[in-house]
């Protein structure tokens, strides 16, 4: 148990158990909300790596010669509940998600290319900035498996230079999006 401060002033206490937290995680990812589609013309363009299969040839060289330059689409799902604990110092998650990409034909059927699980820790120290919810996320590294690569004689992609990859995306999209969601509008 933790015992709250006591209040020398006006002030705003928010506690929240790892039982609450965790149940939250459980009631998203059992209901399917732990799932999210990107297309390729999802991402803003100035992300240096669009969803296509001709970016995409950094990985599988061979998934651009057979569908040349094709657009993608990524579908990223949990594939248990995430587990969260608290901290005094900071807030620790295990994620343990997938990512299927599948190639986006003309007739709008989806080829599968690969499947990637993606397991991973991350702790974050919760910041408020004025109106603003911030944190700086640490991604501790988790194991990446490809149980397997979709297309028949396509070698395995290179996990390491997608995990990279995910690295990036988790700084560049992964915060920003947390402060949309946890603070849509600021506090007057």
């Amino acid at each position: 148990p933790t015992v709250l401060p006591a209040a020398h002033e006006p002030m705003l206490l928010l506690a929240i158990t790892e039982f609450v937290a965790n149940s939250a995680a459980f009631a998203y990812f059992t209901a399917g909300a732990l799932r999210r589609n990107i297309s390729s013309n999802m991402l803003p363009r100035r992300f240096p790596l669009q969803l296509r299969t001709k970016s995409m040839g950094v990985f599988s060289p061979q998934l651009q010669e057979r569908y040349p330059d094709q657009p993608m689409e990524l579908h990223l799902s949990a594939r248990r509940q995430p587990l969260l604990s608290c901290h005094p110092d900071a807030l620790h998650g295990a994620l343990f998600s997938s990512a299927e990409a599948f190639v986006v034909l003309p007739n709008a059927t989806r080829v599968p290319a690969f499947l990637l699980n993606i397991d991973a820790n991350v702790t974050g120290k919760p910041t408020i900035t004025g109106n603003r919810l911030g944190g700086t996320p640490c991604l501790r590294r988790g194991p990446l498996c490809l149980p397997h690569a979709g297309l028949k004689g396509l070698p395995v992609p290179q996990v390491k230079r997608l995990e990279t990859l995910l690295k990036f995306g988790l700084w560049l999209f992964g915060v920003p999006w947390a402060n949309s969601e946890c603070c849509p509008h600021p506090v007057p």
